[in-house]
């Protein structure tokens, strides 16, 4: 019998859900294409929108808002455009200022000019600073501006001001684009709470199938001329190519499980997060709990430890039967210094990060717990003791 795992890495991907597997399944046995007119193209065709029906509703959009596409990442490469028009203007946007904890897809993602982006710095908490964006927003009072601000940080959980910065980019003229793909399902993130312009978000973060993202736009007035894929004109021209709705399916209904399950699951996960914070500091009595001190994601936690490098332990524990991460999972299990870290001051500096959902139970947290006490006895078993007279009498930094 193989033993037990614990995977505590939904902020990678979450395990499909059984109900999304089901509806996938199901979907993918569906014969026509969506664009086609004769009855089994417009079988499918209902069945698109009726997931678009339904993902709308989960963030307050109108279903002609949302647009399909292949992942969170064209999203944000989609939407990160100075080719971007509000109201029906002519007036594109002329500037980016990013959060410095975005994710890759959005700190490599846009399609600006260099001399255009500017990245502000994060508190030592994991924050954007309102000011620090105001003072941003004033440099710039003679461009259209864009702010990209994820609602939630991927790799220390922070929440982020988006609803009070969204007032200040609108009072300046900016729009604002939310990545909420950590948010969704987790917290409260609706066009209404968030007050972005455009948000995006990704199907397997919530435990559908991957393959499939959602850029939603709050309003019928704003519009992108310079699409990502050209085309066939799908999604009424937005983004071309043959919609995939098993994906968009299966993506549907775990949003609408995560969605309804949120208040009860905020409350079941932050306390399996304090026991998990609890266990770390119980091993590492030195280690440092990121964001601790402002509000974060219920299902996730990251922290940093002196002494123990963050991608020795993470495969450490791997080996101990426990899926937790070096940072973020965003390349191909290349683990680098977090850019994350290096906006909040730490440069150089990787996080060992846990984060939670749908099917984490008290018996992972454990698990977790054992693997990691027995991980770092053996690492400090193994660091070489010092020398007989120091022993004795102390080193130069002390006794």
């Amino acid at each position: 019998m193989a033993e037990p795992r614990a995977y505590l890495d939904y902020n990678a991907t979450a395990p499909l859900r059984p109900a999304a597997l089901a509806v996938t399944c199901a979907a993918m046995e569906a014969l026509g294409n969506s664009s086609s007119i004769h009855a089994e193209g417009r079988a499918s065709r209902r069945l698109l929108e009726e997931a678009r029906t339904r993902l709308a509703a989960g963030i307050g959009a109108a279903p002609e808002n949302i647009v399909f596409t292949s992942s969170a990442t064209e999203a944000a490469n989609l939407a990160l455009t100075p080719e971007i028009h509000v109201e029906r203007t002519t007036r594109c946007c002329e500037a980016l200022l990013i959060a410095g904890g975005e994710h890759p897809c959005v700190l490599r993602g846009y399609r600006f000019p260099a001399e255009a982006i500017r990245i502000l710095p994060l508190e030592p908490d994991g924050t954007l600073s309102l000011e620090t964006l105001a003072k941003a927003l004033q440099e710039w009072t003679d461009k259209r501006v864009m702010v990209a601000l994820q609602a939630a940080n991927h790799e220390t959980g922070v929440l982020q001001p988006v609803r009070e910065a969204a007032e200040l980019v609108h009072s300046a003229g900016g729009v604002l684009v939310c990545d909420a793909s950590q948010a969704i399902g987790r917290v409260e993130a609706t066009f209404e709470t968030l007050n972005a312009d455009l948000l995006f978000f990704s199907s397997h973060k919530l435990g559908g199938p991957p393959g499939a993202g959602v850029l939603a736009f709050a309003r019928g007035d704003i519009h992108i001329s310079d699409v990502l894929l050209r085309g066939g004109g799908q999604e009424s021209g937005r983004r071309a190519g043959t919609e995939n709705v098993p994906a968009a399916v299966g993506f549907a209904a775990a949003a609408d499980e995560a969605i309804r399950a949120l208040a009860k699951e905020a409350t079941r996960l932050s306390a399996l997060r304090e026991e998990i914070e609890r266990r770390v500091l119980d091993t590492l009595p030195h280690a440092r709990i990121l964001g601790k001190a402002v509000e974060r994601l219920p299902n996730t936690t990251a922290w940093i430890a002196d002494g123990f490098d963050p991608r020795t332990l993470t495969m450490a524990l791997d080996l101990e039967g426990v899926a937790v991460s070096a940072g973020a999972a965003c390349s191909s299990g290349k683990t680098s210094a977090s850019t994350v870290l290096a906006a909040m001051g730490l440069r150089d500096a990787v996080s060992v990060r846990a984060s939670l959902g749908w099917r984490t139970s008290a018996k992972d947290v454990e698990l977790f717990g054992i693997a990691l006490a027995r991980v770092v006895a053996r690492m400090r078993s193994r660091r070489p003791q010092p020398e007989q007279g120091e022993r004795l009498h102390g080193s130069a930094d002390g006794p």
